[in-house]
């Protein structure tokens, strides 16, 4: 367990295995050092930035430098790490800056981050990146590597500032929830399937101030969820859905979380490629993101009130299995035709969005691993966003403060209209077979069943899932993605 302290004092006398700084690239490509290294770049006169130089060190954003210090500090090694141009530093490259330099950390046991931090956003950035980066899922190897840092010490003149402790321990917070996610969306599916999923639930947000209920397959038969239960069909592992509640004293209105919870996806009888099936392990992280979003707004307290819905099934293929051209009919009373069994998440949150909707909540914030089009359109490391105007804007000013990439795309009327009326049999059509424009029409589908709630939908099949290396902040596999924008939209709801 790494503990992680906030400290006024100057990096050249701190006594510890590693001090980290950041040096930027200044006028005429000079090598100047970022606030928080000063005391270093002093320390070692004018033979700093040429010792640099002859490392190979240039200041480019994220390059590494690892250098004894030779009693010139009083920290055994240091750590450079670059961030790119001086007048283009930012909060969020500070943020990525420390993840790359937690993964050079090497067997140090004591760590002091002299990266900026001169007020509590930036602290934040620090902790929740160098933590982001030290990350790593080994549960099911047989000889796990063992973590030696214990000890992270941000060296801040900031340290006794109220927004300073607070910041640190709401970075605190939130990593160690995030952690979690990664933790079960890299878990292997046979580890995880949906009743599983749900008692790790339950037993991870116990005595977090959160009530959990479990709505079992029969509940669900009785209510009427024709979308979870229609995934649900071709499993021996029967679906569920998990409904976690915060209830404050006081609390300043209302909101509502929705996560698609696929614990493993086929594709069902619309069979996935087999290239395609190895990661869909991780369709689930939107009930993941959502779960440790509400944990930790429960810890922190925050006066908002806030439902969580989390539909859970497994998405496979046998004599039972749902099948193209089905009727499901959903919660909200809507009869759906299916034309593609792998797009089943639309599905199960059709009954979860309803859900949430009849309780009336101010806003409602979903999230889902739902098109691989999204991933097309944006890349794997930008989410798709969607949802009407005001809500959407909120979503994008928590994202500033998060540094999470979002991009917002339009649901247009063309795609509302064919949602409503292509299908000959059903009042909505699933899916629509045009290869254009159809993480709009998921979304399309999903606002059928929002009630008029004002909402916003996150298509984060790109940016939930690492299939490549550690970049910045963000690890290969689970990446956590999610989670940090819905507490800063909550809390700013505060």
């Amino acid at each position: 367990m790494t503990t992680y302290t906030v400290r006024k004092g100057s990096a050249e006398k701190v006594r510890t295995d590693l001090v980290v700084i950041g040096v930027a690239v200044g006028k005429a490509g000079a090598l100047v050092p970022c606030p928080g290294g000063e005391p270093v770049a002093q320390a070692y006169g004018r033979s700093f930035a040429p010792m640099l130089a002859s490392l190979g060190f240039s200041g480019g954003f994220g390059e590494i430098a690892r250098i004894p210090t030779n009693k010139t500090l009083n920290a055994a090694q240091l750590l450079v790490v670059g961030l790119g141009d001086r007048n283009a530093l930012t909060t969020e490259k500070v943020r990525r800056a420390a993840g790359t330099a937690a993964r050079s950390v090497g067997n140090a046991a004591s760590v002091a981050l002299a990266l900026p931090a001169e007020d509590g956003a930036h602290v934040r950035a620090v902790v929740e990146g160098f933590a982001a980066g030290l990350y790593r899922f080994e549960e099911f190897k047989s000889k796990p590597r063992r973590g030696s840092l214990a000890d992270v010490l941000v060296l801040t003149d900031a340290a006794r500032r109220a927004e300073v402790v607070d910041a640190l321990d709401a970075a605190v917070t939130l990593v160690e929830a995030t952690d979690q996610v990664r933790d079960w969306v890299n878990t292997p599916p046979n580890a995880l399937v949906p009743s599983t999923f749900a008692a790790q639930i339950e037993r991870w947000v116990k005595g977090s101030g959160l009530a959990y209920e479990l709505v079992t397959t029969a509940q669900l038969k009785r209510q009427g969820c024709g979308g979870i239960l229609g995934v649900g069909l071709g499993s021996t592992e029967p679906p569920c859905l998990v409904k976690l509640t915060w209830t404050p004293p006081d609390a300043r209105g209302s909101v509502a979380l929705v996560g698609k919870g696929v614990t493993y996806d086929s594709g069902g009888l619309t069979i996935k490629p087999g290239g395609s099936m190895a990661s869909m392990k991780f369709d689930m992280a939107g009930a993941a993101a959502v779960t440790a979003a509400m944990r930790t707004i429960a810890t922190r307290k925050i006066p908002v009130a806030v439902s969580a819905y989390l539909p859970l099934v497994e998405n496979m293929i046998s004599g039972s299995a749902m099948r193209p051209g089905d009727v499901l009919t959903t919660l909200s009373g809507k009869t759906v035709e299916v034309t593609n069994t792998d797009a089943e998440g639309r599905l199960i949150l059709a009954d979860a969005l309803t859900m949430a909707a009849r309780t009336k909540p101010d806003a409602i914030f979903e999230i889902s691993t739902l098109t691989g089009p999204c991933v097309v359109a944006l890349g794997d490391r930008i989410a798709g966003l969607f949802g009407d105007d005001t809500t959407v804007a909120e979503v994008q000013r928590a994202a500033e403060t998060t540094g999470e990439l979002f991009w917002h795309l339009p649901i247009r009327d063309l795609q509302r209209k064919n949602v409503q009326t292509s299908s000959k049999v059903a009042d909505v059509l699933q899916h629509d077979w045009v290869r254009w424009g159809s993480a709009i029409y998921a979304a399309a589908f999903l606002e059928q069943f929002v009630e008029d709630v004002p909402w916003a939908h996150f298509d984060i099949a790109g940016p939930a899932w690492n299939s490549g290396g550690p970049w910045g902040h963000v690890p290969t596999g689970a990446t956590g993605f999610g989670v940090s924008t819905l507490v800063e939209l909550v809390s700013s709801r505060a």
